[in-house]
């Protein structure tokens, strides 16, 4: 094992030729390594198959680099490659407590437990960007979905095994079950909202509003009365990777960005909010008075913050008072940095675990801000975050879908919904 002198050392090192690369070309533009492509990045142009999609993975990226974007990116990821936590089957043990698991405010000792590592449960280079996990209580599984490879994946709690679940998916992204325990999805081949039935069966909830195809549902959570409320904001229509792409050529695909309320009496799809740039994840607070979403809209629009907001239900069927929640810039050693918020749960506090990503070391991962919107804990993942949900037999475990692999650790709350 490494000293930790050693280690310092070849940080410094790294650091020191990153600098000596870096220092004429100045700074890195956010372009190529977002995963929210511009209409103007190239993507998957025909509607291949699900291995030629694989094999082209390495190949699919933004317009050709200049020297300066490509040094710049290569040389970060080098450093960030260096200096990640290894999660490898002969990494080094761990020191308790988990030293990835941060407390910023006092409020956030009472969640981190002193003996609980964070575990990566699975891993493979073939799952290109997995999301949309759900806990299922009743089969004690946890649900994915891998966009980009058409299906979903289950991991069995009482064996760690894990097999595909459903084959194609239609690009789905968000998952959530529902109080009859039915599985609910967002497709973004179809720009639907599905529900998968007892008999095997798919029904169609949502498709279209106002005459209008949607973008892409993109996440989705049920509400005791029934009715299911979801986010649009059409990632999936703007590339064949995620979805298919529109030849509209806006980054409104087919319609304004927006949330939406399915009703349970009616089947009517309510529009609810569109004050909003790219509505992505989204989650109620403990009592269903609130709901808070994520906004991404920064990866297509300038005047965007990257922030989760926050509405009032009214009448537990309509939205009031839009206002920012939590800001997602954080500094990271002494610089302010601002990253996309994606997939987000409440806890049974009321506290916000929400992903964090596309920044880097010492941000990427996630970030629970409490009720008043302060950020008071971290846990930090050497991958990108996109979503996360608790589950586990007593609801403590927070699964963490982040690229290519899965994560979770064990906290001190459980999640204040179904999953």
């Amino acid at each position: 094992m490494r000293s930790r002198g050693s280690f310092c050392s070849s940080r410094e090192k790294i650091f020191l030729l990153v600098a000596s690369l870096l220092h004429p070309l100045g700074k890195l533009e956010r372009s190529c390594g977002s995963r929210f492509p511009t209409m103007e990045q190239n993507v998957l142009d025909s509607h291949a198959t699900e291995d030629l999609m694989i094999q082209n993975q390495s190949e699919q990226s933004c317009n050709r680099p200049d020297r300066r974007s490509f040094l710049t990116a290569a040389m970060t990821t080098v450093a960030s490659s260096a200096l990640a936590r290894d999660y490898g089957a002969n990494a080094p043990p761990v020191r308790y407590p988990e030293p990835d698991v941060i407390v910023l405010d006092k409020r956030f000792e009472t969640y981190k437990l002193g003996n609980a590592p964070i575990q990566r449960l699975y891993h493979s280079p073939e799952m290109l960007w997995a999301e949309g996990p759900a806990w299922n209580g009743v089969g004690r599984y946890l649900l994915w979905s891998d966009i980009p490879n058409n299906h979903q994946l289950r991991w069995l709690e009482e064996d760690r095994h894990v097999s595909v679940f459903r084959q194609p998916s239609g690009n789905s992204n968000g998952n959530t079950f529902d109080f009859q325990g039915r599985q609910i999805s967002c497709e973004h081949l179809t720009r639907q909202v599905v529900r998968y039935e007892y008999d095997g069966s798919v029904t169609v909830l949502a498709k279209s509003y106002a005459g209008k195809s949607f973008n892409a549902p993109n996440d989705a959570v049920v509400h005791p009365n029934g009715d299911i409320w979801f986010t649009d904001p059409g990632y999936g229509g703007l590339m064949n990777y995620e979805g298919r792409r529109a030849d509209t050529g806006s980054v409104q695909p087919y319609q304004k960005e927006a949330i939406y309320r399915i009703d349970s009496k009616t089947g009517q799809v309510h529009q609810v909010a569109d004050d909003i740039f790219k509505p992505n994840g989204l989650c109620f607070s403990p009592d269903y008075k609130l709901l808070y979403v994520a906004d991404t809209g920064a990866s297509h629009y300038s005047d965007a913050k990257e922030q989760i907001k926050v509405w009032d239900v009214v009448e537990e069927s309509k939205l009031a008072n839009g206002r920012e929640f939590a800001s997602m810039e954080l500094e990271v050693d002494g610089e302010v940095k601002a990253g996309f918020a994606d997939g987000i749960r409440a806890d049974v506090d009321g506290n916000i675990w929400a992903s964090a990503g596309w920044v880097g070391d010492g941000y990427d991962g996630v970030h629970i801000f409490a009720p008043d919107g302060q950020r008071i804990g971290q846990i930090l993942l050497p991958e990108i975050c996109s979503n996360v949900c608790f589950g586990g037999t007593k609801r403590n475990r927070l699964f963490m879908t982040a690229s290519t692999s899965l994560y979770a650790v064990y906290v001190e709350t459980t999640g204040a919904h179904i999953t």
